[in-house]
């Protein structure tokens, strides 16, 4: 019976020492070794750190870019954000009327679900889409036209407070849906501010909208974001967001449709913080020396870890410390990143050998971005493996002396 144990235990010190030798790379669907993935840096190039040819993934990247649209009326689309310019009003809006000192139609309105303002005696004024400007020539053609002065009034129409509004965002963004934007929440409202005069309507900016659908992905073309509105579409230059120009955030309206095309390719410029970019990465993260035996020791809580967008795989390796410690044991450590292709929705899993990649002078060319919903995993050094065996021998060792 002992020399039965001694030969098992022998065994599995030969299995656990094999696995320690290595593994297999992953298998992806997407041809990464050839740059054709989401990001050429998803690739890991098979070439020495002599023969190493230094910064091509951005130039993969951009080769297989369709051209940008620029503006529906090659101007890049200066004569649609000067059509859309301006505060328009929309639904459930809050207007302040005043007619000159009659105070039969001074008074606080809402534009009602049919985008109309109903004052007393006159028809519904049309307000969905227009300006308080419009709005007042309405107001004062009605007012003559019935009688109800002879010569025009002098006319007050002034926003007091927007309204949220929702809009549809499709195409290259992280989620496309339909979004509520703008409006503050009720236990936020400014008592004071809403009782003056005027309001801001920042909140419904195209670019509000953009971001709250998940931001823009790396291959949108934002030289040509279409805003679809009551029929007519208008395509707008959004590309001064990443030059510090915002000159065609325009404001949105209730049942705007707002379509962002995409190159076919991915931009490594667009991964930058800007006005349209995700706020974030949220990233998942496993970090275990060993599998734990419960979610409080592991650190898993509701929450994941929160990065700046435009972080590298390498940046997150060490936020997730993964990187440093004593070198004996801690070297030769990898990492895995866990992906998904936005507009295939392809998974791509990535190793990394992570001293390979702090040592090599070409790292950029494979140190991928990382995208909202990406996961790492790390896994420890050989010595560590090592450690590892010699313990569970101890633990089959001992078992085989109790039994005895």
């Amino acid at each position: 019976m002992w020399q039965s144990l001694k030969y098992g235990t022998a065994c599995a010190a030969v299995l656990a020492l094999g696995n320690c030798a290595g593994f297999d790379t992953p298998d992806n669907l997407e041809p990464i070794a050839t740059g054709d993935g989401y990001q050429a840096q998803y690739r890991s190039p098979d070439v020495s750190r002599a023969d190493a040819s230094f910064l091509r993934s951005e130039q993969i990247n951009a080769s297989k870019c369709l051209p940008a649209r620029g503006g529906a009326d090659g101007k890049g689309g200066a004569i649609a954000a000067h059509a859309l310019r301006g505060e328009r009003l929309s639904r459930n809006d809050l207007v302040n009327i005043r007619v000159g000192d009659d105070e039969t139609f001074n008074g606080d309105y809402v534009v009602s679900r049919d985008g109309t303002l109903k004052l007393p005696f006159l028809s519904p004024i049309r307000a969905q889409g227009r300006s308080t400007a419009d709005v007042e020539t309405d107001i004062a053609n009605q007012l003559l036209a019935q009688d109800f002065f002879s010569e025009r009034p002098r006319i007050s129409v002034r926003i007091a407070d927007f309204a949220s509004v929702t809009v549809g965002v499709s195409g290259a963004v992280f989620e496309p849906r339909a979004v509520e934007i703008g409006g503050i929440p009720g236990d936020q409202v400014d008592s004071r501010r809403q009782a003056a005069l005027g309001a801001a309507g920042e909140g419904r900016n195209l670019s509000a909208a953009l971001r709250a659908a998940g931001g823009i992905r790396p291959d949108a073309d934002i030289s040509a974001v279409e805003l679809r509105r009551n029929g007519t579409l208008y395509k707008l230059d959004m590309r001064g967001v990443f030059e510090g120009r915002n000159a065609v955030d325009v404001m949105l309206l209730t049942d705007d449709e707002v379509s962002v095309p995409s190159r076919g390719c991915f931009q490594d410029d667009l991964m930058r913080p800007s006005p349209i970019s995700p706020p974030g990465v949220s990233l998942f993260l496993s970090n275990l020396t060993q599998p734990a035996a419960g979610n409080a020791i592991s650190a898993v809580g509701r929450d994941v870890r929160e990065i700046p967008y435009g972080t590298r795989y390498l940046q997150a390796v060490i936020n997730t410390n993964c990187v440093g410690g004593a070198r004996a044991s801690s070297a030769d450590r990898s990492a895995v990143l866990f992906s998904r292709n936005p507009v295939t929705g392809v998974s791509v899993v990535i190793e990394r050998d992570i001293e390979d990649l702090l040592r090599r002078a070409d790292r950029d060319d494979y140190d991928p971005y990382l995208l909202p919903g990406d996961s790492i995993a790390c896994y420890d050094s050989t010595i560590t493996n090592v450690g590892e065996v010699g313990r569970v021998l101890g633990i089959l060792g001992l078992t085989a002396a109790t039994a005895l």
